[in-house]
């Protein structure tokens, strides 16, 4: 029987706490892990009560849906399945691209590789400048009337987008990175997700692998490992960001937890409409990351930690100057 989770809403879905990010076992952190292990992974986190599956066209150019449902289309009816359009890869470059046929080519596509008939969950992955948000969100609308979705959801925006594109058709979920370490969202996002009953998913939420404390010296990162590209992670700044994690690290001790649960129940603990989806490529992780569910932290500790661990101390900007024209969330 599959062990049961504390649910959260999300639109008309009730999903486990904790959902599970897939683009690591495709996509971003260098060399994926080879298929058969890939595969365990995501049975293993439906057999523990995961029920949302966050997936995307970009991740791994398809590949990575193409996994998720070749694993999990027998299970269909067991979770909530989400995915992207709007950014993917075209002859093997990454390529934003919010145009409404262009959203519903890729949502085709997507349902194919995803074998499935219908997307819970679909999100635009980036808002195309070019394209106003209420195009957009209009493509992604017919989608909802023909039954190839059931609910939208953008990423990497900001509260005015989101209220834009939530007068055009209901916006079930706004993801971005939230994290002990990145606070943003808490500039408006997810305040305007309150106002609208959007429920807020966080990508990232133990800081891209620095949070847990396992991650100590970032010169052997994989090649094509995307943590290359951002200041954070930059050695120098990387090695003054260490120095916040002894200070957690007491929190943890204290709370009888790991560093990675202690990130993931700040997170659940600051409000009932955030739903974290951290990714991992280790089962050992995964058990680690879901055993977070039962990590009680007091305001006591809650206020310590953001006293221990903010905007104002953290080395680096989230993404690089490129990267950063490519998002539309507030910045600090």
């Amino acid at each position: 029987m599959t062990p049961a989770l504390p649910q959260r809403r999300i639109g008309a879905f009730d999903v486990s706490a904790i959902g599970l990010g897939c683009m690591n076992l495709s996509h971003a952190y260098g060399q994926p892990p080879a298929r058969d292990a890939a595969q365990a992974l995501l049975l293993r986190a439906l057999d523990l009560g995961v029920t949302l599956f966050d997936t995307a066209a970009l991740y791994g150019f398809g590949s990575n849906e193409e996994l998720v449902g070749e694993v999990l289309a027998p299970h269909r009816h067991r979770f909530t399945l989400a995915s992207k359009c709007g950014m993917q890869g075209v002859d093997g470059t990454r390529v934003i691209d919010g145009r409404p046929a262009t959203l519903k080519a890729t949502c085709e596509a997507s349902l194919k590789r995803l074998r499935t008939d219908v997307i819970d969950l679909y999100y635009l992955h980036r808002w195309d400048r070019q394209v106003p948000i209420e195009d957009s969100v209009g493509a992604l609308a017919d989608l909802v009337r023909e039954g190839k979705i059931r609910a939208i959801g953008l990423s990497e925006v900001s509260a005015a987008t989101l209220r834009r594109a939530h007068a055009v058709h209901p916006i079930a979920a706004l993801q971005t990175e939230y994290s002990l370490w990145t606070r943003n969202p808490e500039i408006a996002v997810l305040e305007a997700c309150r106002e609208l009953g959007t429920t807020f998913v966080a990508f990232s939420p133990v800081g891209r692998g620095f949070l847990p404390g396992t991650l100590r010296d970032v010169s052997g990162l994989d090649a094509k490992d995307i943590r290359r590209a951002m200041p954070r992670f930059a050695p120098v700044n990387y090695a003054a960001n260490l120095r916040l994690l002894d200070g957690l690290g007491e929190v943890a001790r204290e709370v009888g937890c790991t560093l990675a649960q202690l990130s993931l129940a700040w997170l659940l603990a600051r409000d009932e409409h955030i739903v974290p989806i951290p990714g991992t490529t280790h089962i050992a992780h995964l058990e680690e990351d879901l055993g977070a569910v039962d990590v009680r932290l007091n305001a006591a500790q809650m206020a310590r930690l953001d006293t221990l661990i903010h905007r104002g101390n953290v080395a680096g900007a989230r993404y690089n100057a490129a990267t950063q024209t490519e998002i539309d969330t507030e910045e600090f």
